[in-house]
């Protein structure tokens, strides 16, 4: 197995530019000793190595993470081929100022309260591992890769996978 190496900037960049347009997101967490997966909506404006998600306090993936605060965060665009694994530690928080900080109008199809509900929090997940996976999705490029595993039997080596470590 590869190891990973801290994120370089550009790398930092690269995560942003990957999942910035995937509007869901796969938040996996521990339900005593169940993975659990459900849809979320990142609140980011950029990425630092901090994700957030808006949700609300009663809602069961809040204690679970409360219990266990290891998440996986992961992205998939099949259109364009890309893919993305985060893992971090989670905390959840009701500051009304960071609430504020990271609302958007968008947010009031499931805040109806808009962001001073009472039943409203975010959830910060600090990123510490992350790897991707950035492959060409031409129909050109599959056809090569087709082609060269028919004659040689071997698979295409296209695209990139890079693991790294992010300083949370």
């Amino acid at each position: 197995m590869a190891k990973s190496h801290p994120a370089t900037p550009e790398q930092m960049q690269k995560l942003w530019e990957m999942i910035k347009s995937i509007q869901t997101a796969m938040l996996t967490s521990d339900d005593d000793g169940v993975l659990r997966s459900r849809p979320m909506v990142a609140a980011q404006k950029d990425f630092d190595g901090v994700l957030w998600f808006f949700t609300r306090i009663g809602s069961h993936k809040v204690s679970e993470v409360e219990h266990e605060n290891r998440v996986n965060i992961s992205y998939a665009d099949s259109q364009k081929q890309n893919y993305v694994s985060l893992s971090g530690t989670a905390l959840i928080v009701t500051d009304a100022n960071v609430v504020k900080a990271h609302w958007s109008e968008a947010m009031r199809t499931w805040f109806p309260k808009g962001s001073d509900d009472p039943d409203i929090a975010i959830m910060r997940v600090g990123v510490t591992q992350a790897e991707y996976w950035d492959s060409p999705s031409s129909a050109m490029v599959y056809l090569f890769g087709y082609v060269k595993a028919v004659t040689t039997g071997s698979p295409p080596t296209l695209g990139e996978n890079e693991k790294m470590s992010i300083g949370q």
